[in-house]
């Protein structure tokens, strides 16, 4: 067998073959067919995610007694295919040589190459829109927003595992969680490397953990949005740099840069809302006492 793990083109290489965990003594051939067609795992575990993610919002939305439920649901409707076009549209952006001679390719989905902060940004934007055509309350809508972002992220990256794609840098072996990747089904050819949509994976859960701990305690609006931002971009942060894969702009990776300029402004929001809610109370409480 050949071992392609430190190859200067992993990122470019084509893995159609089983996904084996050696160290862990486990191997999966996520090409399944039925009917002569092959099933888009991809965009299936996308779809469970989204599900899952409107499930929790719709049920978060009842506790705040101001956002309705029909108010998560016209989000979904037009943040969802907004959010899918700004997570291909910054993909793309980021890759044209991938495309150049075949621009069909881009409309295919179903594939990979989807960017998160392309979705993100999308999503974002559409809900700012929404909020203030409807005058609904934009920092409690973000609020569950956020933690429907973070389970369609945790769910959604296992996506990328049935593509065999967002994998990270070789993996020593060493390290017993290594996940080894064939070219094809003679399993002649691998590649062992880090499993990062397994480390965001799980990272996102942590977020998500500390995302529902903190919506009922939160002591503003928009503290949870804000903080999942800081949490998502510092992990984000660390992984991006283990990625094979990253879309650069010259020598910086976008993702990585993003991540970072992300965290810190969210850091900074916090800081910032944290101050005007004690200025507020402060100052009803000034009131109080004088009556």
């Amino acid at each position: 067998m050949t071992d392609i793990s430190t190859a200067a083109d992993l990122a470019n290489r084509s893995f159609n073959g089983p996904i084996a965990f050696p160290g862990l003594g486990i191997e999966v051939n996520p090409s399944v067919t039925v009917l002569g067609t092959g099933i888009h795992w991809y965009g299936i575990i996308i779809a469970i995610g989204f599900l899952i993610a409107i499930a929790v919002a719709l049920r978060l939305a009842a506790r705040t007694g101001e956002i309705t439920q029909d108010n998560i649901l016209d989000i979904v409707l037009l943040g969802a295919p907004l959010g899918i076009i700004g997570a291909r549209i910054y993909y793309v952006v980021f890759a044209l040589d991938e495309y150049r001679g075949r621009w069909m390719d881009v409309f295919k989905i179903w594939e990979g190459g989807l960017a998160i902060y392309g979705g993100i940004i999308a999503a974002c934007i559409s809900t700012v829109v929404y909020c203030r055509i409807k005058k609904v309350s934009l920092p409690k809508m973000m609020d569950i927003g956020g933690i429907g972002l973070v389970i369609g992220q945790a769910i959604g990256r296992w996506g990328n595992f049935i593509n065999r794609e967002a994998f990270g840098s070789a993996a020593s072996s060493l390290v017993p969680w290594r996940m080894r990747l064939y070219t094809d089904m003679s399993k002649t050819v691998f590649a062992e490397v880090h499993p990062t949509f397994l480390y965001e994976s799980l990272w996102n859960v942590g977020v998500l953990a500390v995302l529902l701990h903190l919506f009922g305690k939160k002591k503003f609006d928009g503290q949870v949005f804000c903080t999942y931002i800081l949490l998502y971009g510092i992990g984000r942060f660390f992984l991006e740099g283990l990625r094979s894969d990253s879309l650069y702009l010259g020598p910086v990776r976008i993702s990585q840069l993003l991540a970072l300029l992300s965290a810190i402004g969210a850091l900074v929001a916090l800081i910032l809302l944290k101050k005007r809610a004690s200025i507020t109370i402060n100052n009803h409480t000034e009131i109080f006492s004088e009556e």
